[in-house]
């Protein structure tokens, strides 16, 4: 016999302990008596459903039979023959007519008048309390099986709710340059790509990274984080800075070479706000916090602009250019800068032009100011030439006419 007073807190307690609600608990339960029910005393194909009245501490159970006719089932079938088969001239598979699970429309219309195809029709079940060892085993596998799928759920639900944010959990394990992240109620994968190459992990270490993908698959649930994304520099940026995070001061742009350097390109939507001091911080404080959750990754800040020559000239910082001409066509700029920055326009390895190109979006072209004037005193010589070839090509006599032959 069923406490059900003592059934009520356990439930309660096992929803908070799982993070489950509680009306998914108890639908779990009830199914699992339902199964119960119908394996001890139930008939094949028999439909059975159970409710419980916490209040009155009482269990009731229904049968449920479904409205058919002709031409939804296989009527007048030995028991023998499948469940299901194909119907002649119909791709559709009708399942057999089956008295304790089905019942024709006539007879339907006969306990509601306004029955129709497919609607349930419940009929009360005599009340059992006593089940048999089997059916008690039963009732445990689906009890069981019923929680695990409503815990998946409640889970996928809070990690869905945290996408495209930044997460907190402990090394559990390295396996083949995969991290796995133990985060609480489930385990997120830090794939080897998505990690900073200079960063190594040892079991027991706490790490943050951002949530990138959930996806549920037949092993379960996958949950994906990164350390390399150019959001997860912006999202620390919104832990770090009041003003990016309430939206007055916004990042338009971010470039990223993880764990050797950064550039990003804000703007203040507050003309009382400066963007490059809400990112740095009091003697930049802000901006060093983020430095060493990277591992030591130079972020170079910028402000935004809409002028095209300005904002590619604040990217290729701390190079100053001396001019900039721009190919809207090709959305390529030809950069002009001293011959002593040039090499600081480029950066080592080319990374500082790389990243500035990245965060303008313009195909970047970097000259030394001597080399210009050379192009320049070509094109003018090659436009001097081209000038006298025109000058000789009118000065010559385009026929000559020949009187006498014999003076040749």
């Amino acid at each position: 016999m069923l406490d059900i007073k003592a059934l009520k807190v356990a439930l309660e307690q096992l929803g908070e302990e799982k993070k489950i609600a509680h009306e998914k608990v108890v639908d779990a339960v009830e199914k699992s008596l339902a199964a119960a029910y119908q394996k001890e005393y139930g008939k094949r194909g028999q439909i059975v459903h159970c409710s419980i009245n916490f209040e009155s501490g009482e269990t009731a159970f229904e049968q449920v039979k479904i409205v058919v006719d002709e031409s939804t089932v296989r009527m007048n079938e030995d028991e023998d023959t499948p469940e299901t088969a194909p119907v002649e001239g119909d791709e559709q598979f009708l399942p057999r007519y089956n008295e304790e699970r089905h019942i024709l429309l006539n007879d339907a219309k006969l306990f509601k008048k306004n029955a129709e195809l497919g609607e349930e029709i419940v009929f009360p079940l005599e009340n059992k309390e006593d089940f048999g060892r089997i059916a008690a085993q039963t009732a445990k596998q689906v009890i069981v099986q019923k929680l695990r799928e409503a815990e998946r759920e409640s889970i996928v639900g809070e990690f869905q709710d945290k996408e495209g944010n930044i997460v907190s959990g402990t090394v559990q394990r390295v396996e083949r340059g995969m991290i796995f992240v133990d985060l609480g109620r489930t385990t997120a994968i830090l794939p080897q790509e998505e990690q900073i190459p200079v960063e190594r992990f040892r079991p027991g270490e706490r790490v943050r990274g951002y949530l990138y993908s959930i996806e549920e698959g037949l092993r379960g649930l996958s949950v994906r984080l990164s350390r390399t994304h150019p959001k997860f520099l912006i999202e620390l940026f919104k832990q770090e800075s009041q003003e990016i995070a309430s939206g007055v001061v916004e990042i338009v742009s971010v470039a990223r070479e993880p764990g050797s350097r950064s550039k990003i390109a804000v703007k203040s939507n507050d003309a009382k706000v400066d963007p490059i001091g809400a990112c740095v911080g009091q003697r930049g404080a802000r901006v060093v916090a983020i430095t060493q959750e990277l591992s030591g990754e130079k972020i170079d800040i910028i402000e935004y602009s809409e002028n095209v020559e300005e904002y590619i000239s604040q990217a290729l910082s701390p190079a100053s250019p001396l001019s900039i001409v721009l190919n809207n066509l090709e959305k390529k700029a030809t950069v002009t800068v001293s011959p002593e920055e040039q090499s600081l326009a480029i950066g080592k390895g080319g990374q500082n032009v790389r990243l500035a190109a990245k965060l303008t979006g313009w195909k970047l072209d970097i000259v030394s100011e001597g080399d210009a004037r050379k192009e320049e005193t070509l094109e003018e010589e090659e436009k001097q030439i081209f000038a006298d070839l025109s000058v000789l090509e009118d000065t010559v006599p385009k026929s000559v006419e020949i009187k006498d032959e014999s003076s040749l």
